[in-house]
C-alpha cells in the first residue's frame, strides 16, 4: 500500500485486510482512506474467494479521523454555494457501495471499538463476527452530526426502528454481549479466539460455490424489493447459478455421495 494505513493479505483464497493506524484507533484518515482505495482495487481485480476486514491493534474502526492532519483544507465558500463535494459524496458512499456489491462474501472480525463510519463498516460484513471486548458506537450525536455511511439505513433493518433509534440518539456504547443478543451479529468469541475463528469461517466460505456471491447479492436487493421483485431476481440468478461449473460440480458429487469439490467458477 502507498501509505501502510493497509495491510492486504492473501491465506489460500481468503483476502484479509488489516485497517493499520492503530495509533488513532484506525479511524478513517486521508492516507488510510487513499490506502483502502488501492486494496479494493486489489480484492476486486484478485481471485479471492472470501475477504475478511478486521483492524489492528485494539479497535477495528473508531470513525472519521476528525483531527487528520493530511485532509485537504476545506472550502468553506464553495461549500455554502453547494459546489463542493462532501467526503461522503466523494470517497464513503462509493466506497461502502463497493462493498455492498463485492461478488464474495464479506467477513468482519470486530477486534475492539467499532465507531461511527467504523460501526458502519462492521455491518457491511455477510458474517459479523465480534471479540468479546468489542463494542459499537453510533458517535454522530455526540458531535453535532447525523448517522451516515449507511447506518440510518440498515439498523433499523437489522435491530427494529426502537433500537435504532436508541443507538443514534443516545449515542451510547453497544457491548458485544447485547449486539449478539439484538442480532447485530452473528457471533462473539473470546478476544483471542477472534481471528483463528474469523479464519476458520472464511476458508469454508472461500472453499463454497460461486453461488456465494449471488446470494450475498440476492439478500442485499431484498432490503429493497417488493415480494414480486425478488421472485423475479431469484429467477434470474438462479439462471446465473445454475450455469456455473459450481452447479455442474454440486450435482455430481451429490449423485456420486461425495463432497463437491467447488472452484469458485
Amino acid at each position: 500500500m502507498k501509505h501502510g494505513r493497509i495491510i492486504l493479505e492473501t491465506v489460500g483464497d481468503v483476502m484479509v485486510m488489516t485497517l493499520n493506524d492503530p495509533s488513532v484507533l484506525n479511524a478513517f484518515g486521508q492516507k488510510l482512506r487513499e490506502d483502502m482505495t488501492i486494496a479494493m482495487d486489489q480484492v476486486e481485480a484478485g481471485s479471492a474467494r472470501c475477504l475478511v476486514i478486521t483492524g489492528a491493534g485494539r479497535a477495528f474502526c473508531s470513525g472519521a479521523n476528525l483531527t487528520d492532519p493530511d485532509r485537504p483544507p476545506r472550502d468553506r465558500a464553495a461549500e455554502a454555494k453547494g459546489e463542493a463535494r462532501s467526503d461522503l459524496e466523494s470517497w464513503y458512499n462509493p466506497m461502502f457501495m463497493r462493498l455492498r456489491d463485492l461478488s464474495i462474501p464479506i467477513v468482519t472480525a470486530i477486534n475492539g471499538i467499532a465507531a461511527g463510519a467504523g460501526m458502519s463498516l462492521a455491518l457491511t460484513g455477510d458474517i459479523r463476527i465480534a471479540a468479546r471486548s468489542a463494542s459499537f458506537l453510533q458517535a454522530f450525536a455526540r458531535i453535532g452530526l447525523v448517522p451516515d455511511c449507511g447506518s440510518s439505513w440498515i439498523l433499523p433493518r437489522l435491530v427494529g426502528m426502537a433500537r435504532a433509534m436508541e443507538l443514534s440518539l443516545l449515542a451510547e456504547r453497544l457491548p458485544a454481549e447485547t449486539a449478539l443478543s439484538w442480532g447485530l451479529i452473528n457471533r462473539m468469541e473470546e478476544d483471542a479466539a477472534l481471528m483463528p475463528r474469523a479464519m476458520e469461517l472464511a476458508r469454508g466460505l472461500a472453499a463454497g460455490p460461486k453461488s456465494l456471491g449471488l446470494i450475498r447479492q440476492m439478500y442485499w436487493q431484498s432490503l429493497e424489493n417488493t415480494y414480486s421483485g425478488q421472485l423475479d431476481l431469484e429467477a434470474k440468478l438462479q439462471t446465473q447459478a445454475g450455469m456455473t461449473k459450481d452447479f455442474e460440480e454440486g450435482v455430481t458429487a451429490f449423485k456420486e455421495k461425495r463432497q463437491a469439490n467447488f472452484k469458485g467458477q
